[in-house]
């Protein structure tokens, strides 16, 4: 198995001693079949000095397949973070943080892996141009490598809606499937050396505006999960008409607004089943399906597994 470096050494440029660092907040998520990530937030010592760092870790074996994964890790500093977060303190709430004595500067460690598995299942919808993104989402590349890059614009923009979202239950699982799929698009493109800089098909999206539209109209489907929309209403909803729609969503996210929609729903409806332990009655009712058999039916197809089966993995 590959050994890569620790990041936050790398981005420290020497080794930190374990008891240095004092954790302020941890994630963890751990859903069979699906992607599993750690996000920690350490206080950051006054004389630390920190590069933002990313790193592709690629898993590969021939002979054990379903050990195949790829984790990417990143280490983001100097965000501002406030101790009583959950209950924001009193000057926080009035914009006066900055002479707040319950913030302090933060070294965040992100680290999301990817099964083999798992991006099967939407493999198809990466926009992967290059022969090296085709090759790492396929499990195509013949050996293990990690590789250390520096983060572009987009990726870091995701990053920092992972780190200061205020969602929280169902609609922060929703929010992270989310962010997590199109975290894995940019840092694809970035880190294998496509360029930053935006040039887009749809003439249309050269206008800020159009482009905020499409972000919209994203944001409006998370907040749907389990009432679908139709094409036509999505485009009333965001006011640009439906073909611009179609294909700037296609063009900005890299997946059919349907696929896309699906997939959240799916990967939703996992959390429900394993986190939540709810029924796969109450599970099918909630994402607004017509009947159990029709619910079972695309959770099979998008996990591979009966919704009763995933308990059992």
């Amino acid at each position: 198995m590959i050994q890569p470096p620790d990041i936050l050494t790398l981005a420290h440029k020497q080794p930190v001693m374990q008891d240095e660092l004092v954790l302020l907040q941890e994630k963890e998520r751990q859903i069979p079949g699906s992607v599993q990530y750690v996000i920690k937030r350490y206080s950051k010592h006054p004389q630390w000095s920190f590069d933002d760092l990313g790193m592709m870790v690629y898993h590969y074996k021939k002979e054990e397949p379903k050990e195949n994964y790829l984790e990417l890790r990143f280490c983001v500093a100097g965000n501002v973070y406030c101790k009583q977060k959950d209950m924001e303190c009193d000057q926080c709430k009035m914009n006066a943080s900055r002479g707040c004595a319950e913030r302090t500067e933060s070294v965040d460690i992100l680290s999301f892996r990817f099964s083999a598995v798992h991006l099967s299942q939407f493999v198809k919808q990466i926009r992967s141009n290059t022969t090296v993104s085709e090759e790492i989402l396929n499990f195509k590349h013949p050996s293990s490598f990690s590789k250390i890059l520096s983060l572009c614009g987009r990726t870091r923009m995701v990053l920092e809606a992972f780190l200061n979202h205020t969602y929280t239950g169902s609609m922060e699982n929703i929010y992270i499937n989310a962010q997590t799929q199109m975290l894995l698009l940019y840092s694809l493109e970035c880190m294998l050396g496509e360029k930053e800089v935006e040039t887009f098909q749809c003439k249309f999206l050269a206008n800020e505006a159009d482009r905020e539209k499409i972000v919209k109209a994203r944001e409006i489907l998370l907040q749907h999960i389990g009432e679908p929309l139709t094409i036509k209403e999505l485009s009333r909803k965001v006011a640009i008409n439906e073909c611009y729609l179609k294909k700037g969503f296609k063009e900005m996210f890299g997946t059919t607004i349907f696929d896309f929609y699906q997939s959240q729903r799916m990967e939703h409806a996992r959390y429900l089943l394993y986190e939540k332990a709810l029924s796969v009655t109450d599970v099918s009712v909630m994402l607004g399906y017509s009947s159990i058999s029709h619910f079972s039916t695309a959770f099979k197809k998008h996990t591979g597994l009966k919704p009763c089966e995933l308990l059992f993995h």
